[in-house]
């Protein structure tokens, strides 16, 4: 389809914007979300159907600890950097790294976290220097709408903001339009699924344009022989319920010590008790759950009951009926709109079962898989076995450096985790400094902290030669021979 903006795409000869002009429009911008909260709070529970306090601290509050170690940090970040002179080799040459904006950034949100993803990102490629395009999400029109609005009226120079309408199409159209030459795109941001990632980083190689994929997850949490099981238990339940699951840094897996793998299941069963019944909970996790669509619980459905079918059992067993789920009879088949699904989790899961170690487990909901686990070998062939690993989570009271949890720490990122959490669960991860590296079917590029800023940036190395010089022209026999003596003592 046509490309549709609400006003013409920035153009390539926007004038520079100098970084103290960015810093005054990000504490401008702070102080329109700061204003502007209630909206943007009702806006993303009217999008996404989450709780009002899970919108305020995981979207809202995240955005605006992400602006505030930016308007701290970014000049550090972007700064001009000296590299040393080369005395053996090129003792007249000096050089720097500055880094330039990239050009026109374009950014395809995706809608779990509506406004804290996009909100950061949105900032990095503004503080960056770059002209941004943005294609919202279709499942968070009004939040990001709203938030994109408030960049706006934050004073952003003419230009350097756009964005298409929240359709699924125009994802693809903003691609077209760089290839049919009507918008220049420089850089592609996208935060989604693994299959679509595929399509985006196959275009980005055949138009020479460079992308950052921040795709699923589908990660581990390890639960050591020494682990203090109630915080262990607490903060992997609370990683499962918080937004429903729908959190790409949550683990799927639980990989426990088999010498407290009892009492570790008995500390979920009892979290999970609380959460059954009326649906009172105990006031902070667990109730009140809800995935996206249809096809989002008929996917849960379906892992969870293999994963049963296998011999797994199901903890304080959720009332879920064939008819409460999508193609069962009760809510239908297909069709937009939030449907309730509770937490669950299988324990004794076989290794053989999806859920518990297929790379195919891409489910995106609230159910959770729990495995005993003889020994480190075992584990390691257990998380290596899903290729998705974005927050790898591990537990143990000894956090020493020198600790289990921190040996095991370059075995889990040699199989692929972009990064590791001791002692808690996605939680850590929403540090304004911290960047989301995938890897692998996880994606790649970095996003969020500094390095996420820097990579919207293009390193421009620049030289300054003057005396000495080195020759330019055919050596001397004689100078030659000096020069291969001297090897040892130049570069030895």
């Amino acid at each position: 389809m046509e490309l549709q903006l609400p006003t013409a795409p920035p153009p390539a000869d926007t004038p520079p914007w100098p970084l103290h002009e960015r810093l005054d429009w990000l504490k401008a911008f702070t102080r329109q979300i700061i204003t502007h909260e209630r909206a943007l709070t009702a806006a993303i529970c009217a999008d996404v159907g989450k709780p009002e306090w899970q919108a305020l601290t995981g979207d809202v509050m995240t955005l605006l600890a992400a602006c505030k170690w930016h308007r701290k940090n970014a000049r550090r970040v972007l700064r001009e950097r000296a590299v040393g002179r080369v005395w053996a080799f090129l003792p007249g040459t000096r050089a720097v790294i500055r880094h330039y904006p990239m050009g026109t950034v374009a950014i395809i949100a995706t809608w779990n976290y509506p406004v804290q993803l996009l909100g950061i990102q949105l900032l990095q490629a503004l503080l960056a220097g770059n002209r941004v395009i943005v294609k919202p999400s279709e499942r968070a029109p009004a939040s990001q709408g709203l938030l994109l609005d408030l960049a706006v009226r934050a004073g952003l120079p003419a230009g350097r903001l756009t964005w298409t309408r929240a359709t699924r199409e125009h994802g693809p159209a903003l691609l077209q339009a760089h290839e049919q030459g009507k918008v220049r795109l420089d850089h592609v941001v996208f935060t989604g699924s693994t299959a679509v990632g595929r399509q985006i980083a196959l275009w980005g190689a055949q138009q020479l344009v460079s992308t950052t994929l921040e795709l699923s997850g589908n990660d581990s949490a390890i639960v050591l022989a020494d682990a203090d099981l109630a915080v262990a238990a607490r903060s992997i339940f609370a990683a499962l319920t918080l937004n429903s699951g729908q959190t790409c840094l949550a683990p799927r897996r639980v990989l426990v010590d088999e010498r407290v793998y009892a009492p570790f299941v008995a500390e979920l069963e009892a979290l999970l008790t609380k959460t059954r019944g009326d649906g009172a909970g105990d006031g902070v996790i667990g109730h009140g759950l809800a995935v996206i669509d249809h096809a989002s619980a008929q996917r849960c459905d379906s892992m969870a009951r293999d994963a049963m079918a296998h011999g797994g059992r199901e903890l304080a067993p959720a009332e879920v009926s064939a008819g409460d789920v999508p193609g069962g009879g009760g809510l239908g088949s297909g069709g937009p709109g939030f449907v309730p699904y509770p937490a669950r989790v299988i324990v004794d899961c076989p290794p053989g079962c999806d859920l518990a170690t297929s790379a195919s487990c891409e489910h995106f909901g609230p159910v959770l898989a729990v495995l005993p686990v003889r020994d480190e070998a075992q584990l390691l062939r257990l998380h290596a076995s899903c290729t998705q690993h974005l927050l790898t989570s591990i537990f143990s009271r000894d956090a020493s450096v020198v600790g289990q949890a921190w040996a095991l720490v370059p075995k889990l990122v040699e199989r692929g985790s972009g990064g590791v959490s001791i002692n808690d669960c996605v939680v850590p991860g929403g540090h304004p400094g911290i960047g989301i590296t995938g890897h692998g079917r996880s994606g790649w590029g970095t996003s969020r902290g500094a390095d996420g800023l820097l990579a919207l940036t293009r390193p421009v190395a620049i030289t300054v030669t003057g005396w000495p010089r080195l020759p330019v022209g055919p050596i001397a026999p004689a100078m030659l021979a000096r020069m291969r003596s001297g090897l040892r003592w130049m570069f030895g």
